[in-house]
C-alpha cells in the first residue's frame, strides 16, 4: 500500500514501516534524529540536492567550494554548476603520491573564503580513506560547511556523522547490499529546515492555493511524489544483514583480502598498482593496469573466466587525468567480505592468461 496517503490499515502499516527504516538508518550513522534522514534515488541525487538546494542559500560571489581531485563525478559536477551559478570558485585538494591529503595541502587550500568543503570519505578508485574529521574541523573553523560522500564508506567502515562532524552525508543502498534506486541524504535539522525543496509536487506540501504553496516539514519536504516503499523496506533488511555480520568483521576481512590480493599482484611484473603501494591504505578496492593492454581488453578476457572487474574511468576522469593514467582508464578489482582467497587466485590466474594471450607465452 502507498504510505502517507491513506488512513486504512495497510497504508498506516506502510507509513509505520518507513518510519522504522528512517530510525534504523539514523542509528546506523549516528544521527541525532530520524527526521534528518531524507530518502532519494541514489548518492548522486543526494549530492545534487545539497548543491542545488543548500548551496544557493550560503554561496556568494568570491566564495570558494573545496573538493578533492579524487571525487566521483557525482560530487564534482554539481559543485561546478553551483559555483558557476553563484560566481564562486571551485578549489581542489590534491593528495601526495600515496593518495594522502596532507596538512600542508589543507593549509594551502582551506581558508577564510571556503564556504563549503565536500569530499569523498573513501575513494572509489584509490580506496584511500580521507581524513574527514580533520577536514570537517578545518572548514568549520572558517565558518563553512562540510559535505561527505559516504557511498564507498558506509558499507565498509563504521560511519558516525557526529564523530565526523559533517553537516551532510550521502550514500546509496545498493552498495550496502540493498536495492538499486535507493539513496539517503542525512543533514543537520536546522540546515534542512532552512533549505528550499529540490523537487515539488505530491506529498511535499502542507497547503496549496492557486498562486502559492507551503511546504511539509522535514524530511517530507524533500520527498516529492510516491516514494519507493518496497525499496526503503528492502534497505532495512540489507542494513540488518550487514549489522548481523558486523562492520568490524567486514572491515577486517576486506583488509585481509586486499593485502593478499596486492601481495599476489606484486608477483606479476606487468601490473601497475594505482595509488598507494601499502595494502592498509586500500578499503576494498585495488585499481591497476596491465602494461600495454587496454583495461577493456583485460576486463573482457577476465570475464571469460567468470572474473568480474570494472574497467574505465570510474566516473573520476579528473583524477585519472591528474595521475597521468594512459587512455584515462584503469582496471578495478573490488573485494567484499563474501570473497575469499580463491577469488583472488582466479583473478591472478586470469591476469596471467591476459598477458599470455597478448604476448604468445
Amino acid at each position: 500500500a502507498n504510505p502517507l496517503r491513506g488512513l486504512y490499515s495497510l497504508s498506516v502499516e506502510a507509513t509505520d514501516a518507513i518510519a522504522k527504516v528512517r530510525q534504523q538508518i539514523a542509528d546506523l550513522i549516528g544521527a541525532a534524529q530520524a527526521s534528518e534522514v531524507v530518502f532519494t534515488r541514489n548518492t548522486s541525487e543526494s549530492l545534487n540536492l545539497v548543491a542545488k538546494s543548500f548551496a544557493p542559500t550560503v554561496l556568494e560571489p568570491g566564495d570558494e567550494v573545496v573538493i578533492t581531485i579524487m571525487e566521483h563525478h557525482s560530487n564534482l559536477i554539481p559543485w561546478q554548476q553551483a559555483c558557476r551559478a553563484a560566481g564562486a570558485k571551485l578549489v581542489y585538494l590534491y593528495p601526495d603520491e600515496n593518495g594522502i591529503i596532507t596538512p600542508e595541502e589543507m593549509d594551502a587550500k582551506i581558508g577564510p573564503k571556503t564556504k563549503i568543503l565536500s569530499c569523498v570519505h573513501v575513494s572509489n578508485v584509490l580506496g584511500i580513506e580521507n581524513p574527514v574529521e580533520e577536514l570537517g574541523r578545518r572548514v568549520h573553523e572558517q565558518g563553512g560547511y562540510f559535505v561527505v560522500d559516504g557511498a564507498q564508506s558506509v558499507p565498509h567502515v563504521k560511519v558516525d556523522v557526529t564523530e565526523i562532524g559533517c553537516d551532510f552525508l550521502a550514500f546509496s543502498a545498493h552498495k550496502l547490499f540493498g536495492p538499486f534506486g535507493m539513496g539517503v541524504l542525512w543533514g543537520k535539522d536546522e540546515l534542512l529546515r532552512a533549505m528550499p525543496p529540490f523537487l515539488t509536487g505530491g506529498e511535499m506540501i502542507d497547503s496549496v492555493t492557486e498562486q502559492d504553496a507551503t511546504w511539509a516539514p522535514v524530511p517530507e519536504k524533500f520527498e516529492a511524489g510516491t516514494q519507493d516503499a518496497a525499496g526503503i523496506y528492502a534497505t532495512a533488511a540489507a542494513i540488518a544483514y550487514v549489522e548481523s555480520v558486523g562492520l568490524d568483521v567486514i572491515g577486517a576481512r576486506e583488509k585481509a583480502l586486499v593485502k593478499y590480493c596486492m601481495e599476489e599482484m606484486a608477483q606479476l611484473p606487468y601490473i601497475d598498482i594505482i595509488g598507494s603501494p601499502r595494502p592498509e591504505d586500500h578499503h576494498g578496492v585495488v585499481s591497476f593496469n596491465v602494461n600495454g593492454i587496454h583495461p577493456h581488453d583485460v576486463a573482457s578476457i577476465l570475464d571469460m573466466d567468470q572474473v568480474a572487474i570494472r574497467a574505465g574511468h570510474h566516473c573520476a576522469q579528473p583524477l585519472l587525468t591528474w595521475l597521468g593514467v594512459e587512455n584515462l582508464a584503469c582496471c578495478r578489482a573490488s573485494l567484499a567480505f563474501y570473497n575469499d582467497k580463491g577469488d583472488v587466485d582466479k583473478l591472478v590466474a586470469g591476469l596471467n592468461r591476459v598477458w599470455s594471450m597478448f604476448h604468445g607465452e
